[in-house]
């Protein structure tokens, strides 16, 4: 069950088992976070009472999910850099972190600096990124399931060698989502319980491609 108290810095290492070193790193981010949010539009304000269970504990818990020979993520529409950022802080992978506002791009740049996580941010909308071949697709709270496959495909398709996988942070309508993108897209489709939300899926997708259209 989903505790409804605000989730602490502490309760999150704790349930997570994070090294002193990277707590330390989010800890840098959650404060730069605080102070941003305050001027722009990051995240909702709402939100940042329970920082360490909606954006936090919600971004880290795909660390379990990640292949082990992965070495490069791409999180679009990456917004204040959830999933992407944390994931960067806690794992060995570089994220490319896709994101067309400059005032958010800013913000991540600064915290990619202030944390030395290993990201790479690109000032983009995510139509107009030039592909490149990464292991691990990224997205939270972006676009329904469709539309994110769309986003993906060219990156899929430049990807094809490594076998990328699609990671998304999806919320309760996440079924019907599914049955649409089925339409349209091959897949083999998973999807595991949020330890964030009681109403979110975690939906790990692999061998996907586009059905051929009926003539």
């Amino acid at each position: 069950a989903i505790d409804a108290a605000p989730l602490s810095a502490e309760r999150f290492r704790n349930r997570l088992d994070v090294s002193r070193e990277n707590m330390e790193r989010l800890s840098i981010y959650a404060e730069q976070l605080e102070r941003w949010n305050a001027r722009i539009n990051l995240v909702s304000t709402a939100s940042m009472a329970d920082l360490w269970r909606r954006h936090m504990l919600d971004s880290a818990q795909l660390i379990d999910r990640l292949p082990p020979q992965a070495a490069e993520l791409v999180d679009l529409g990456t917004g204040a850099g959830f999933p992407g950022l944390v994931l960067a802080i806690l794992s060995d992978l570089r994220a490319h972190l896709i994101e067309a506002d400059t005032r958010k791009a800013a913000f991540l740049g600064e915290v990619a600096r202030l944390t030395e996580a290993s990201a790479s941010v690109h000032l983009v909308r995510i139509e107009d990124l030039e592909p490149f071949p990464v292991d691990v697709i990224t997205a939270r709270a972006l676009a329904p399931l469709p539309r994110l496959l769309e986003f993906a495909s060219p990156i899929l398709e430049i990807s094809a060698g490594r076998a990328p996988i699609c990671l998304f942070l999806k919320g309760a309508k996440w079924r019907e989502e599914l049955t649409t993108a089925q339409k349209e897209w091959s897949m083999r489709a998973n999807s595991f319980a949020s330890i964030s939300d009681p109403t979110g899926r975690v939906m790990v997708l692999d061998k996907i491609s586009r059905k051929e259209s009926s003539p």
